[in-house]
């Protein structure tokens, strides 16, 4: 039979099943966001707009994400992370779905800036969830494999993409509607008796932005939130495929295959990353994931053949893998499990969202004005510049010694507690020798 010791520990090695059905949510969410993105743009020409309105649509999505995450932080602190959650998952649903039955241009950019709202709400909700229902051994592993569902979700979503568009330019809207629906529907009907995911009563202190910036742990994981939101979603996704084409000469196909790439290097090491940071240290695996992000990004710039612009596609993936779960760890040993750090996580994405904007229009400025070369080693540079700020910052992993003062002082409660209620023999002597204060009596052998 198992020991109690050894089932304890078992489970302490478990996820919360509710970190599980997150995971699951997740992975449904962004099916359907791949299923969306290869007809968005020109569901938008459509509606007989040049290239510049097309894409305006595309970034006023990005815009109200960005514009709404402070909102976001603080509904989250106010009324919990569950409902949040939900809401904002509907939100999405319900844009989506206008957006199929859009008259016109302009219907059309205000439903899909109403979605950028809602997919703000639904994303701080989940990692401020995330971030309270994961043990700070496990924060990690919980990191990578909600990224891990939300990777393999965007690499499968657009297969059936492509099949909606070749039948009408509406049906991947409504798809991507009916799998957020799903998504909202699966995390309500797990979660909604759940004690843990349940709102917390706390009328302790809200953990402020002002109060995170004083961690120079929080102000790292900023630096390198915005050189991964500008490299891997502002210039990998804007500069990617007009290098293939101005560059390298390939049909726009190629650019697809770089992408298909680099998510199979971050997929690989994604829950790898998540482990090793819960055993050695946040710090040491986002230190290596910025250096070699850096080390891939410029490479690319530098290729002349599809090999080696693959090959480099790949580095570039494995560093980002390594990157976002311990970064993302760090930032949740910042806030801790009072769940109350919402604007904190809010500045968080925010710096991702602000990286994703700029990175393309600085980028793009350097590659038209400069080179190519140029553009990927500016957003290299930038990691390398993260990294540098993530060297002067403390580890946040806890470490055993914490841990252990943490259960000596639990211990000397206990004591305290033991001597207030006379349960300790404060005499002098002991049968067994020499009696030490404050310990208990014990009888002969």
């Amino acid at each position: 039979m198992r020991s109690a010791e050894e089932t304890t520990d078992q489970s302490a090695q478990r996820l919360p099943a509710e970190v599980w059905v997150l995971v699951v949510a997740s992975f449904v969410i962004a099916i359907g966001f791949g299923i969306l993105a290869p007809a968005l743009p020109s569901y938008a020409a459509s509606f007989d707009v040049g290239v510049t309105a097309a894409s305006i649509v595309i970034s006023a999505f990005a815009f109200m994400r960005l514009a709404f995450a402070p909102v976001s932080g603080r509904l989250v602190t106010r009324f919990g992370e569950r409902p949040i959650y939900l809401i904002g998952i509907l939100i999405v649903a319900l844009s989506t779905g206008a957006c199929a039955f859009a008259d016109s241009y302009w219907q059309l950019l205000l439903f899909r800036a109403l979605g950028g709202t809602g997919s703000t709400m639904f994303t701080v909700s989940a990692v401020a969830l995330l971030v309270r229902l994961s043990p700070p051994h496990l924060r990690g592993r919980a990191s990578g494999l909600w990224g891990t569902g939300f990777l393999l979700g965007n690499v499968i979503g657009p297969i059936f993409g492509g099949v909606l568009v070749s039948i009408s330019l509406k049906l991947p809207f409504l798809g991507y509607a009916a799998a957020l629906v799903l998504a909202a529907f699966v995390a309500w009907l797990f979660l909604r008796r759940s004690t843990l995911a349940a709102p917390v009563k706390d009328d302790g202190p809200v953990l402020t932005v002002r109060e995170a910036l004083k961690h120079r742990a929080y102000v790292a994981s900023l630096a390198s939130s915005f050189a991964n939101g500008w490299a891997v979603f502002g210039v990998r996704v804007s500069l990617i495929p007009l290098f293939v084409s101005a560059v390298l000469l390939q049909q726009p196909s190629m650019a697809g295959w770089a992408m298909t790439v680099f998510a199979v290097g971050n997929a690989a090491m994604l829950l790898l990353a998540g482990w090793l940071a819960d055993r050695q240290g946040r710090k040491p695996l986002v230190l290596i994931g910025l250096v070699i992000s850096a080390i891939g990004t410029i490479w690319v710039g530098f290729t002349t053949s599809v090999p080696m612009f693959l090959a480099s596609c790949l580095v570039a993936g494995l560093g980002a893998g390594l990157l976002n779960p311990p970064q993302n760890a760090a930032v949740a040993d910042v806030i801790g499990n009072r769940g109350r750090g919402g604007p904190v996580l809010a500045g968080f994405q925010m710096t991702a969202d602000v990286g994703a904007i700029i990175g393309p229009l600085v980028a793009g400025a350097i590659a038209e004005t400069i080179s190519y070369q140029a553009a990927f080693a500016v957003t290299g540079l930038l990691s390398l510049l993260a990294a540098l700020v993530w060297l002067a910052a403390p580890e946040t992993l806890p470490s055993k010694v914490e841990q252990a003062e943490k259960s000596a002082a639990e211990s000397n409660r206990g004591v305290a507690v033991a001597a207030e209620c006379g349960c300790l023999d404060e005499g002098p002597e002991v049968p067994l020798g020499t009696r030490v204060a404050g310990k208990p009596r014990q009888p002969e052998a």
